[in-house]
């Protein structure tokens, strides 16, 4: 009787974005209306039945048919849009050797973000006075620590070379079905070189190669209209994912555990600042930039899927930020699976510093935070190799320092409050390296960027 009742009420709510998208207003107005709205239904749902409550989960269990439905719809347009953008970017620029600056140039600032985003771990972590020492273990926090050892073996299993390996595509098809962790990055390398023997026909075969080019415009208008469908479907999908969060947090647990969830949004914090500056340094104005990008942080922070984000992260920096599709496409798919500034940079490099002191290392000594700095970039680098986000990023770093990674699992109470900060900060690193990669190339359109026409009305209405 309950359940239907709450779930009649989410359905006035979804008729109420309903009218107002055929009001004409913008998306980014609609997500952070469905953004509110999923914040304070959850939170009455928390209110009336209590936190734990039967009724709540058989409440979220049908809400989530709309969230997670809807991250499904985005993870099932990323493969084709990768594919056909990437091998499109490339006939348009018809420039095969720009490809390998793009790459590194985009890895280099990603990589180099998380190495900052450790040391910024490292200081807010000491700063704040965490430690592992005194937390409770309860039952599933000794659960989960059991569950974190069995799957170190696995971890330890692949060296950093295997990783690297996996990246290739030895089959392509399985890789476009999204088989493997790595298939993202594997299904970038074959678009790339599908995109360079596209080019090798144009010029030896040029009748061939203009039936090619035109197959290819004809698939990338008829991917990124179905880009637009699935994007309009935004503020749904916010306001059953954050209607979830809210509802399904157990907020005991949150208070105990309070000075670790501010100390890491601090982190957080400090880390968007770093990305604007760096912005500001290669010519963009950080106000205008984070106004431009705010709606894909907004649904990164709801969604808790750095892959999931990936079509709007695209959308996003070609129409708005102007950074070009080749760009765009290479750095939110690298973006999404290695050098994640807050699962792979911040996060590994706060549980150390806590636990250090539990095995007798001082989290402060220079030596400690050099190797630990190296160990969080390089390890970074791979967290696509073994899957999991933040949690096998711990996993590798507190193996590598000899750590015990069990104390990893006394943190899961917290961890989808936290783990919505850190996805929003890695798709900010994402997009800040391509901000930079496409301004160093010369390769950006700043009149789009200062342009103040809103895309977003056009997305709203497809």
């Amino acid at each position: 009787m309950f359940q239907i009742l709450n779930l009649a009420v989410f359905a006035i709510i979804i008729a109420l974005l309903v009218k107002q998208q055929k009001s004409e207003q913008t998306l980014s107005k609609r997500v952070f209306t469905a953004l509110g709205l999923g914040v304070l239904f959850g939170g009455a749902l928390q209110l009336v039945y209590g936190g734990g409550s039967d009724v709540i989960a058989g409440t979220l269990e049908y809400i989530n048919i709309v969230g997670a439905g809807y991250v499904s719809l985005l993870k099932m347009i990323i493969m084709p849009l990768i594919t056909v953008s990437i091998i499109g970017a490339i006939i348009k620029v018809k420039d095969s050797g720009s490809l390998g600056k793009i790459s590194g140039l985009s890895i280099g600032i990603l990589l180099a973000t998380t190495a900052a985003s450790a040391l910024i771990g490292i200081l807010i972590s000491s700063m704040f006075g965490l430690s592992a020492e005194g937390i409770v273990q309860g039952a599933r926090e000794i659960a989960r620590g059991e569950m974190l050892e069995t799957r170190l073996t696995s971890v330890e299993a692949m060296s950093f070379a295997d990783m690297i390996i996996s990246f290739f595509p030895a089959n392509p098809f399985a890789d476009l079905a999204g088989s493997r962790p790595t298939s993202t990055i594997a299904v970038v390398i074959f678009s790339a070189f599908v995109g360079v023997a596209g080019l090798t026909v144009i010029r030896t075969q040029p009748e061939l190669g203009a039936s090619f080019e035109k197959f290819i415009n004809v698939a990338q208008e008829v991917v990124r209209t179905l880009v637009r469908m699935v994007l309009s479907l935004t503020p749904y999908g916010v306001l059953a994912l954050m209607t979830k969060v809210v509802a399904g947090s157990n907020y005991d647990d949150i208070l105990s555990l309070l000075n670790f969830v501010v100390a890491s949004y601090v982190g957080l914090g400090l880390i968007l600042v770093m990305h604007l500056v760096l912005v500001a340094f290669v010519g963009v104005n950080p106000i205008r930039y984070l106004k431009k990008i705010l709606p894909v942080l907004t649904f990164a922070f709801t969604s808790r899927s750095s892959a999931g984000t990936i079509p709007l992260n695209v959308e996003t920096q070609v129409k708005k930020l102007g950074n070009g599709d080749a760009v765009s496409n290479f750095s939110a798919s690298f973006g999404a699976t290695m050098g994640q500034n807050g699962c792979a940079g911040l996060y590994p490099a706060m549980l150390a510093v806590m636990i250090a002191p539990t095995v007798g290392i001082n989290p402060l000594d220079p030596g400690f935070m050099i190797t630990l700095i190296a160990i969080v970039t390089i390890s970074s680098f791979g967290i696509a190799g073994v899957g999991g986000g933040a949690t096998f990023a711990a996993l590798i770093v507190l193996s590598a320092l000899d750590m015990p990674v069990a104390l990893a699992g006394l943190l899961i109470s917290i961890e989808p409050l936290i783990d919505m900060g850190r996805t929003a900060v890695n798709v900010s690193g994402a997009m800040t390296a391509g901000t930079i990669t496409s301004r160093v190339l010369g390769q950006a359109d700043n009149a789009l960027f200062e342009s103040d026409a809103d895309i977003e009305e056009q997305t709203a209405k497809a």
